[in-house]
């Protein structure tokens, strides 16, 4: 049908939905972009107050380097023409739209992030610096085209036995960041002081307010995460959309509570730390299904990531003796896969059940399993490849000097609380 022949009414209900897509794009990338903040309070406020600079410096660097990067190549590679379904080229510094090229932005400095915390307090700057580059140009673009640029996870003529489901990045973004992060901490190896006979030795966090601040501005941040990637907004995209919001508050609520409650048994007390990680558990467990879940199935969701994520704390610090400074690798990693495979137990497509526990059958959980085998693998080999080069020609990690100073001074010339201040926080 000839665009003259569609009432004006209707030409004019269709502009003003793109226009109202592109805007609820654009100011769902500023709530993610906003999320930077958080990690730098989070991050921070979970490690020693001697870091703080160097934490406040990597995150910087996350989202200016990850811009541009993105932009150059990172976008064309997860964005451009892929007929493998395995990898994309458009040409250099390529983009469907600045809209879309801004969200998916961000995306990909959020994935860069999570390594910056696991890592905290002993790892060269300049090290940092390449790896970052690495994972925005290469590590994350790839692995975001399998599933976003209609790659071979949604290829069901091939080894899938149904599409792929991550709707907003469980195991694209958080799956991949924290299994990099999970690598590049057992590389650079513990802190000094934290095993001490072969036993876990608790370093606190010195300022547990930020790190409450952070996660605050995170889950506020989280609402463009998963909500902007509805990528539209009018009519069924608008309670699309409104849907995506409330399961994902409704997630990281119960999330909270679940670690709040675990670790009050546990420990005796409520434990914040606990109860701020299981709050982003929860958000990571409704990041893939947000678009597949309904209320009770992302409560319910939510609630065992804040579960998971004590677990896996502990037992990557206890048994791994992985010295994961802001558990990182459960929050984002482990819980991660389970928001991913989440969707081949209970999701839902409308009002049809697709998991193995509502009538959908095996196929759904198949693809899922998959999917989140495939991204665990690729960032576990990719990460191991680049920095274990890294480590071998310019090192991963600072002196034990530097690193006993802070790497703040020795790092930065700078401390983030001077003078008197920063000897009593210590």
């Amino acid at each position: 049908m000839s665009l003259y022949n569609i009432p004006l009414f209707i030409q004019d209900t269709a502009a003003i939905e793109g226009d109202m897509g592109m805007l609820w794009m654009l100011i769902s990338g500023i709530l993610v972009f906003l999320m930077q903040a958080g990690f730098t309070l989070v991050e921070s406020g979970m490690t020693r107050s001697k870091n703080v600079v160097n934490i406040a410096m990597k995150n910087v660097l996350d989202i200016a380097v990850g811009s541009l990067v993105y932009w150059f190549i990172g976008y064309s590679l997860m964005y451009g023409d892929s007929p493998s379904g395995w990898i994309g080229w458009g040409g250099f510094a390529f983009n469907q739209g600045p809209a879309d090229l801004f969200f998916q932005t961000v995306f990909c400095a959020t994935a860069a992030t999570i390594v910056s915390g696991a890592i905290a307090g002993r790892t060269k700057y300049t090290t940092y610096i390449i790896f970052s580059i690495i994972m925005t140009a290469f590590i994350y673009p790839i692995a975001g085209g399998w599933e976003w640029n209609g790659g071979w996870l949604n290829d069901t003529d091939g080894i899938m036995p149904a599409e792929f489901i991550d709707f907003a990045g469980s195991s694209v973004v958080h799956a991949v960041g924290g299994w990099a992060a999970l690598i590049a901490a057992a590389l650079v190896g513990p802190r000094i002081g934290k095993y001490i006979d072969g036993k876990a030795v608790s370093i606190p966090g010195h300022n547990k307010l930020l790190a409450a601040l952070g996660v605050f501005i995170l889950w506020f941040g989280w609402f463009g995460f998963n909500g902007g990637s509805q990528l539209a907004w009018g009519g069924d995209d608008a309670t699309g959309a409104s849907m995506v919001v409330l399961v994902t508050n409704l997630a990281a609520s119960a999330g909270a509570l679940g670690a709040l409650f675990l670790s009050w048994v546990k420990y005796k007390k409520p434990n914040i730390d606990m109860t701020l990680n299981g709050a982003l558990a929860g958000l990571v467990s409704i990041t893939a299904g947000c678009g597949n879940m309904g209320e009770f199935g992302a409560i319910a969701a939510g609630f065992v990531g804040g579960i998971i994520v004590v677990f896996s704390m502990e037992f990557v610090e206890q048994k791994l003796k992985i010295d994961d400074a802001v558990g990182a690798f459960s929050v984002h990693g482990v819980v991660g896969a389970w928001g991913t495979l989440v969707i081949g137990l209970w999701g839902i497509d409308g009002d049809t059940g697709i998991g193995l526990f509502n009538g959908g059958g095996a196929n759904q959980f198949l693809a899922q399993l998959i999917g989140t085998l495939a991204y665990a693998i690729w960032a576990v080999v990719t990460s191991l490849i680049f920095l274990t080069i890294l480590k071998k020609t310019i090192g991963l990690r600072v002196s034990e000097k530097v690193e006993i100073e802070g790497l703040d001074l020795s790092e930065h010339g700078a401390l983030a609380y001077p003078g008197k201040r920063q000897r009593e926080i210590e």
